[in-house]
């Protein structure tokens, strides 16, 4: 049974997340189409990264994410590790957070909201338990109350915790919060890690070694 909504959820937060998208795309118009072109000249093609991911009580979409490693394999054809394929300017591009302005659109289309869950991948969805299944009770977000309570340098179980308190507690206030402290963080560059720099690592080899 899928949970009741408040009248800010229902009624307002969707339309409000479709002005600021499209707002954000026009003010920002300048920094994507830089962004996109370093990205060509520093990464090549394509500049855009596609990924399916769980939306809305789970519905898979497709995220857009500016490209941060290259194509580099090995001598089978297998891509090389993430690590190794992440570049200097990759990390500096994620570090800023300018990795994911394309996500914007995906807020356009309605896929995703400025606040909310962040999507993960397909492939943890085995891996949730019944309760925590329920982040996907609001539109994943491009920030959210995890993200701004130490995004990836805290455990599952702790992100997860901070994902099912945003589902409980979804209003304007909560929102402007949330966004306020996501401003600081990208500003402070803070609790930003990537790779194997990441101590909680993936979802799916951590719950398999419980």
């Amino acid at each position: 049974m899928r949970r009741r909504k408040g009248f800010y959820e229902a009624c307002i937060k969707r339309p409000l997340d479709f002005v600021c998208a499209l707002g954000g795309i026009i003010v920002l118009s300048p920094v994507l189409l830089i962004t996109a072109g370093l990205v060509k000249l520093k990464l090549g093609s394509p500049v855009i990264f596609k990924q399916e991911r769980p939306g809305l009580y789970g519905k898979p979409f497709l995220l857009y994410k500016f490209r941060t490693m290259t194509d580099q394999k090995d001598e089978e054809g297998n891509l090389l590790s993430d690590d190794i394929r992440l570049t200097k300017f990759g990390k500096w591009l994620r570090s800023t957070s300018l990795d994911e302005l394309p996500e914007l659109f995906n807020i356009l289309k309605g896929d995703m909201s400025i606040v909310g869950c962040r999507p993960l991948l397909m492939e943890y969805l085995p891996y949730y338990t019944e309760k925590e299944f329920h982040r996907h009770d609001v539109r994943p977000g491009l920030t959210g109350l995890a993200q701004v309570n130490g995004r990836n340098a805290i455990s599952w179980e702790k992100r997860f915790a901070y994902d099912l308190y945003y589902v409980d507690h979804c209003t304007f206030q909560m929102d402007m919060k949330i966004l306020k402290k996501t401003v600081e963080k990208v500003l402070k560059k803070s609790d930003i890690l990537v790779g194997s720099e990441i101590p909680a690592g993936r979802l799916d080899d951590a719950r398999r070694e419980k």
